[in-house]
This record gives C-alpha cells, sequence and structure tokens, in this order.
C-alpha cells in the first residue's frame, strides 16, 4: 500500500458520524474526506474518537458498539500504534514546538506512518 496522502484527526470522523443540522456542511466534507482518500490515523485518533462519541455530553451519544463498528469499518487504513519511538519523537515536536504532548503525538504517529516506520530526528 503507498504511503498514505492525509493523516485524520479525531475531529474528522466526528463530523463524519453527525448528525447535527448545524454540522452539515463539515460533516460532508468529512464523509468526502474519508471516502475518497488514502489516508491513515493513530490508535490515539480512534481512543479520542471513542471517548468523545460516546460521551454524554454529545446530543446523540454513539454506544460503545456502535463506536466498535465504525472503529472496525475504519480499520481498513493503517493505523499508528503508539510505541516507544513515537512517544520519544513526540516529547521532542511538543518541546521544540511548544505544543500539547499530545497534539505532538499526532503528529509523530503520522510522521511515523508517512516515512514507513522510520522516525526522521528534529
Amino acid at each position: 500500500m503507498p504511503a498514505p496522502d492525509s493523516f485524520v484527526d479525531t475531529n474528522i470522523f466526528l463530523y463524519a458520524i453527525s448528525t447535527e443540522p448545524s454540522e452539515a456542511k463539515k460533516a460532508t466534507i468529512a464523509r468526502q474526506l474519508l471516502a475518497n482518500s488514502n489516508w491513515a490515523w493513530s490508535a490515539q485518533v480512534a481512543a479520542e474518537f471513542i471517548n468523545a462519541g460516546t460521551s454524554p455530553r454529545r446530543p446523540v451519544p454513539l454506544t460503545l458498539a456502535e463506536a466498535e463498528q465504525w472503529v472496525d469499518l475504519w480499520l481498513a487504513f493503517p493505523l499508528a500504534a503508539i510505541d516507544a519511538a513515537i512517544v520519544k519523537d513526540a516529547i521532542r515536536l511538543a518541546s521544540r514546538y511548544q505544543i500539547s504532548y499530545f497534539d505532538a503525538q499526532i503528529i509523530a504517529a503520522a510522521r511515523h506512518l508517512v516515512a514507513g516506520h522510520s522516525i526522521q530526528r528534529t
């Protein structure tokens, strides 16, 4: 499989499942992205999707079984596991660019997948 051309963050998945009228345009764009591109994601993004998607704060929260069905569908795309190399790269990125560790971890996971599982040092 060729290297992914995009890395999907949690909000794309949440918009893709949204039925809120106020999010209709974002939902359409998110669904098109997921259907028409060679994308990847990470275990962190999957966890964030499950947590946010099943949150009682959502207008219509997913059940865990529904969240699992979505995850199962999306597992057809590359998923970066969070391993020691990604953790270390994320620490360096967070420090260098003064961003949150969790944002840096998503960037590190994307770099890991794009680089064919070799982390480029900063």
